[in-house]
C-alpha cells in the first residue's frame, strides 16, 4: 500500500506559520494535519499531507508565502513516510489534530420543559419586540416602528442633544 508524503514547515512566529498553511493549502490539494508549538522560542511547525507532488509544491508555497512574514527555521517533504513515524506526526501535541474515529462530545444539554418560562430566551426577545425601542420602558405606549415622538421619553432625548 503506497503511504502519502508528509510535508512541514517551521516558522518563527504564528502569523508565518498561519501565512504557510494557508498558502499550502491554498496551492494544492493537501490535508493539514495541524500545527505545534515549539516550547519557547515562539516555533510553530505546519505539518501536511497529500501525494508527492501535491505535497511538495503546498511546502514550496507555503515557504514563499511565511517567508514574507517571518523567518523559517526548516521544512522537509518526506515522500511514503514510513509507519514508525505516525507517532511524531500524530500526537496530542498537534493543535487541530482529530483522529477520524474519534467521537465528537458535546455536553448534556437539558430538555426545554425543565426551563422555566422567565428563562426561555425567545419569549424574552418576543416580549421585547412589544416594546419601544428607544426606551425600552414597558410604560411607554410607542411600539417598534413606530414614529419617536409618540415616545414618552422622546422631549427627554431632544434636551441631550441640546
Amino acid at each position: 500500500m503506497s503511504r502519502q508524503a508528509l510535508g512541514i514547515i517551521e516558522t518563527l512566529g504564528l502569523a508565518a506559520a498561519i501565512e504557510a498553511a494557508d498558502a499550502a493549502l491554498k496551492s494544492a490539494q493537501v490535508e493539514l494535519i495541524g500545527y505545534e508549538l515549539a516550547k519557547g522560542s515562539g516555533m510553530t511547525t505546519v505539518k501536511v499531507m497529500g501525494n508527492v507532488g501535491a505535497v511538495k509544491a503546498a511546502i514550496e508555497a507555503a515557504r514563499i508565502a511565511a517567508s514574507k512574514v517571518n523567518t523559517i527555521c526548516g521544512y522537509r517533504v518526506i515522500a511514503r513516510m514510513s509507519e514508525g513515524l505516525d507517532i511524531m506526526v500524530y500526537n496530542e501535541e498537534t493543535v487541530g489534530y482529530r483522529e477520524i474515529n474519534e467521537p465528537e462530545v458535546f455536553e448534556d444539554i437539558e430538555p426545554e420543559e425543565v426551563l422555566d418560562e422567565k428563562d426561555n430566551p425567545m419569549e424574552e426577545e418576543d416580549s421585547k419586540a412589544e416594546l419601544c425601542n428607544l426606551c425600552w420602558d414597558p410604560k411607554c405606549p410607542r411600539q417598534k416602528g413606530d414614529l419617536r415622538i409618540n415616545c414618552i421619553h422622546y422631549n427627554d432625548e431632544k434636551k441631550e442633544e441640546k
